[in-house]
C-alpha cells in the first residue's frame, strides 16, 4: 500500500489520542478507554473480513483496534436506527444509498465534510445519491446495475433495442436450442428494480424531480398515463402476449437458466459475475436494450457507501476514517479484490478496469442508469408497485393494477 506522509499520521494519531484522553476522563478511565479506543464498524458478512483487513492500516497508524461486525445487509439499516435510538450504535456501517433519506430522518447519520481533492476523486454522481439538503451524508465507495448478459455461441452480437433480442431469442426457442427467450427475474410479488429498465425505456416514472434535480415525492408516478402506458407496452412480451417476461422466472431459478443454456440472454448484475466465469457459457455483457423508437433502458444504479452514525462515540475517528481512509484508492482495492465490486474512486475504477474489461464494460452499462430514489419514500414503493407489475405480466389489466398501486403508495407515504 501507499505509505501515508508523516503529517497525515500524526494528524490522525492525534485524532486517536484525544479520543483515548476522552474515554479515560472517569472514575472507570482503563475499561472505558479501551471501550472508547476501538472503532466499531457494522457490515455484510460478505465483506466485513475484507474491511477488516482492509482498514489494519487505519488501526495501525491510530494505535486502535477496529472491530467490524457481521450484520445482514438487510437488516442494518434498520438495525442501525433501532440502536441509534438505544445509544449503543456502532461508530461506522456500510450501506447502500438508497437509505439516505430514512437515515437522516431518524437522525442516525452525521453529515460528511469531505475535502475537495477527495471529492474531485469520485464519480460526482456518486456523492449526488448519498447528499440530501446540500449534506453530504455517506462516503461512496463502489456501484452497482443490471445489465444484459448474452450467450455469444447463441447470440454473437448485441441486440440493440429489445425487439432485436426478442426476434433472436424467439428464434432460438422455435429451433428448440433454448427454453426460454430471456432469463429475467418477475415472480409472483414483481421485480421493480430489474423493471425500471423497461418501464423508464417506454416512459413510465415512479417519482418525479423538481427544478433542482432532487426527488420529487408529491410527483408520484406509478398510476400516470404515462406509466400505464409503458407497462401496457411491456404487458406485450407478458404471458398473454410474446411469453417472454413470466412470472414463473424469479430470482431463484433465473441463473439457471442461462447458465445451464437454456436462456441466451439473461438481466444479470456484478453478482454473477463471478458464476459466470466458472460456468462452461461464453459469455459478453451489454447494456440493456430499450424498445425501438423509445428512450434507452435507464437501469437503477446503486451505490454502495460508509455512513458516521450521529453522536458516535469515536465520531472524530469515525469521520477521518471514512474521509480520509475510505476515500484512499488502495483502500479501495485491497477490498475490490476480496469483493469485486465497481469502484466510484477514479484511480482505483481505472486500476481494475485495465485487468478486468468488465469492470469497464459494466461502468458503461450504466451511462443512461440513474441512481436510485434516496427520498425515504422509496421504501414504501416496493411492494404496491412490484405485485402490480406483477400482475400486469399475467395479463391483468394495466390501468386498474397500477392506480391501485398508487393509491396504496400515496396513501403510505401521507398524500
Amino acid at each position: 500500500m501507499r505509505s501515508r506522509s508523516a503529517s497525515a499520521v500524526a494528524g490522525i494519531a492525534a485524532i486517536a489520542l484525544m479520543a483515548t484522553a476522552c474515554s479515560n476522563d472517569g472514575s472507570d478511565g482503563g475499561d472505558e478507554g479501551a471501550a472508547q479506543s476501538t472503532l466499531v464498524i457494522w457490515s455484510d458478512p460478505e465483506r466485513a473480513e475484507a474491511i477488516q483487513s482492509a482498514a489494519a492500516e487505519f488501526a495501525e497508524a491510530n494505535g486502535i483496534e477496529v472491530d467490524v461486525q457481521n450484520v445482514s445487509f438487510d437488516d442494518i439499516q434498520g438495525d442501525v436506527v433501532n440502536a441509534h435510538q438505544a445509544g449503543n450504535a456502532p461508530d461506522v456501517f456500510i450501506g447502500a444509498h438508497d437509505w439516505t433519506g430514512n437515515l437522516m430522518r431518524n437522525g442516525a447519520v452525521q453529515p460528511i465534510e469531505l475535502p475537495s481533492d477527495r471529492a474531485d476523486a469520485i464519480d460526482p454522481t456518486a456523492l449526488e445519491a448519498v447528499s440530501l439538503e446540500g449534506q453530504l451524508l455517506g462516503v461512496p465507495y463502489t456501484q452497482e446495475n443490471i445489465f444484459l448478459m448474452r450467450n455469444t455461441e447463441l447470440v454473437p452480437d448485441a441486440p440493440e433495442t429489445f425487439e432485436e433480442l426478442v426476434e433472436a431469442g424467439t428464434r432460438l426457442k422455435d429451433d428448440g436450442e433454448v427454453d426460454e427467450v430471456l432469463a429475467m427475474a418477475v415472480g409472483q410479488e414483481g421485480d421493480p428494480y430489474r423493471m425500471n429498465a423497461l418501464m423508464s425505456s417506454a416512459g413510465g416514472y415512479l417519482f418525479g424531480q423538481d427544478e433542482n434535480g432532487d426527488w420529487d415525492p408529491d410527483d408520484l408516478g406509478v398510476g400516470t398515463d404515462e406509466t400505464i402506458a409503458a407497462m401496457e407496452k411491456i404487458a406485450e412480451y407478458g404471458e398473454e402476449g410474446e411469453g417472454v417476461l413470466r412470472r414463473s422466472i424469479e430470482l431463484e431459478n433465473e441463473a439457471a437458466l442461462f447458465f445451464e443454456g437454456d436462456a441466451p440472454f439473461f438481466v444479470a448484475g456484478p453478482w454473477t459475475i463471478g458464476d459466470a466465469n466458472a460456468s462452461d457459457i461464453d459469455y459478453e455483457i451489454s447494456a440493456i436494450p430499450g424498445f425501438e423508437g423509445m428512450d434507452p433502458a435507464s437501469p437503477y444504479i446503486g451505490y454502495q457507501a460508509f455512513f458516521v452514525t450521529e453522536g458516535s462515540a469515536n465520531s472524530a475517528l469515525a469521520e477521518e476514517f471514512v474521509v480520509n481512509h475510505v476515500t484512499d484508492s488502495d483502500f479501495v482495492l485491497s477490498l475490490y479484490e476480496a469483493d469485486p465490486r465497481t469502484p466510484v474512486q477514479t484511480e482505483a475504477l481505472e486500476s481494475v478496469s485495465a485487468d478486468d474489461p468488465n469492470i469497464a464494460v459494466m461502468a458503461e452499462t450504466g451511462e443512461n442508469g440513474v441512481p436510485m430514489p434516496n427520498i425515504p419514500e422509496m421504501g414504501e414503493t416496493w411492494e404496491p408497485l412490484g405485485i402490480a407489475q406483477a400482475q400486469i405480466i399475467g395479463g391483468a389489466d394495466a390501468r386498474e393494477a397500477l392506480e391501485t398501486a398508487h393509491d396504496t403508495i400515496a396513501e403510505r407515504i401521507g398524500q
